[in-house]
């Protein structure tokens, strides 16, 4: 038996996969669960250690006989979250989260500093948007000072654990290209960048060396074999933004898929040979983990909707899509629009949720519920837009997360979509992404063999678009943006004065 042990380092959990590559079976699963620390402010934080804590979980849920067998390690992780270390590798402040919101001003400042957006945009091919890592570094600048002038390595979380696992810093283009100081186009991390958050300190000097994504990029260190029961000098794939380890687990390695991944927050991503830069920002220009790039749009609420409403209902969460299956499409008119922790796509940090159109007739549990279940699609939907006029034309689309658990939403995104829909055999697809990458730097194939190789699809949850029930969302989903366009001012006048 030779196993490949994915590592998915998420907001809400670490996930492993261990996967024996003979068989192409997963032999071992695992996860381990963390808080995440929330404040008035925007402020979404987690301390880093609680990432370690989670692998050495992971491992110790493994079964000997399968720990003894692997061969080699991959960690995707949530994308943009800035882990401060100090000269001895320790944090100095709390890991600030992609879904944190509190740099709105520090994005305003950098994007003055660097020459205005157009100019932002030519350096990096992405805007600076909070969320990013570039101005958590300037809020830990203004707002921790004492932290910040101890600080001695700017890391992404993924490259945390790789440096916890193997006593070495890296990182890779597929992540290092979501922290708004790496260049897409030259594939090389910008200084310019980090000089506006301090031409004092060489911030350059501070951010690890990059390496190719087929590349290993480290051994397990002996102290780190001990502690999790593995044998020393496994090696460390170079690793990938969870997004770029789920492109990889969906077999998302090729032109003409797009996938969508419903979790706590939803991004729609497709592979391209060349850069796909979208001067309206709605698409990030990411590369990918796997040699190419990543065009990605992300919405900071996607299944968080539907959670929120089932806690509300106090019911299961099959009752509730039950409840909601009950209900027609478009939810008798029933609008939600699910900005519960501000949005992304569109930019709009501080909106709130609302619910609109109600009336005497449809106040209901079951649109209520099938309200929730709908805006978490078309939240995304616009991203197909996007894509179209940048000229990338997906043949299917390809459903993972959590979201793809659902029949109700799987139904819902093939319709709204309007594209054969397709589910990964694997549902961890970060986690098995991460694997399939550590495979590929043991191995030396090419992505697009290893993948061939080892992603499955299950055929039981194929499905065909309805064009009938596709036409009734369209209707719902222009519902949708009208209210989106009609809340926009209210949220950007909040917006400014948080700002005050």
């Amino acid at each position: 038996m030779d196993v490949v042990v994915g590592l998915d380092i998420g907001t809400q959990s670490t996930k492993a996969i261990a996967y024996d590559v003979n068989t192409k079976r997963v032999v071992g699963s695992s996860s381990y669960s963390y808080p995440v620390i929330q404040g008035d402010g925007g402020q979404s934080e987690q301390e880093a250690g609680w990432y370690i804590d989670a692998v050495r979980a992971c491992f110790a849920q493994l079964s000997p006989v399968v720990k003894e067998a692997i061969v080699a390690i991959g960690v995707a992780a949530q994308q943009h979250g800035f882990v401060p270390l100090g000269r001895d590798g320790r944090p100095v402040a709390r890991v600030k989260l992609w879904n944190d919101t509190s740099t709105v001003a520090q994005c305003t400042l950098l994007t003055e500093r660097l020459g205005g957006e157009e100019a932002v945009f030519e350096l990096l091919g992405n805007p600076i948007l909070p969320g990013y890592t570039l101005p958590k570094i300037l809020h830990l600048r203004e707002h921790q000072k004492e932290a910040y002038e101890r600080l001695a390595h700017i890391l992404l979380p993924h490259d945390y654990v790789n440096y916890y696992l193997t006593g070495s810093f890296w990182s890779e283009a597929g992540d290092a290209s979501g922290t708004a100081y790496y260049d897409v186009r030259r594939r090389l991390w910008c200084s310019e960048a980090l000089s506006a958050v301090d031409e004092r300190r060489n911030l350059l000097a501070m951010v690890p060396p990059l390496v190719g994504s087929a590349e290993v990029g480290g051994y397990v260190s002996g102290s780190t074999s001990r502690q999790l029961g593995i044998r020393e000098g496994i090696a460390i794939s170079s690793g990938a933004g969870d997004n770029m380890g789920s492109a990889i687990g969906c077999g998302c390695v090729e032109a003409g898929d797009l996938v969508l991944s419903m979790g706590t927050s939803g991004t729609l991503f497709g592979y391209s040979d060349e850069p796909v830069l979208d001067r309206q920002g709605r698409l990030a220009a990411f590369c990918s983990s796997s040699g190419g790039y990543l065009p990605l749009l992300c919405t900071m609420n996607c299944t968080i909707g539907v959670e929120r409403v089932r806690t509300l209902f106090g019911c299961t969460i099959d009752e509730l899509e039950r409840l909601a299956e009950s209900a027609s499409i478009g939810s008798s008119g029933l609008t939600m629009v699910p900005y519960f922790s501000g949005e992304r796509f569109p930019n709009l940090p501080a909106a709130k949720a609302a619910i609109g159109g109600l009336d005497l007739m449809n106040m209901e549990r079951s649109t209520i519920a099938r309200s929730a279940y709908e805006s978490a699609v078309y939240a995304t939907r616009g991203g197909l837009d996007a894509f179209a006029q940048l000229g990338f034309e997906p043949k299917r689309i390809i459903l993972t997360g959590g979201g793809a658990k659902s029949r109700l939403w799987r139904s819902i995104v093939c319709d709204v979509f309007a594209l054969p829909l397709a589910v990964p055999a694997v549902g961890e697809s970060a986690a098995f992404g991460a694997a399939l990458q550590a495979l590929w730097a043991l191995e030396g194939n090419t992505i697009a063999e290893v993948v061939s190789s080892h992603v499955r699809y299950d055929e039981e949850q194929a499905l065909q678009p309805n064009m009938e029930a596709n036409a009734a969302y369209m209707d719902a989903y222009r519902r949708y943006q009208a209210y989106v366009g009609a809340l926009t001012p209210l949220y950007l006048q909040e917006g400014s004065q948080d700002e005050l």
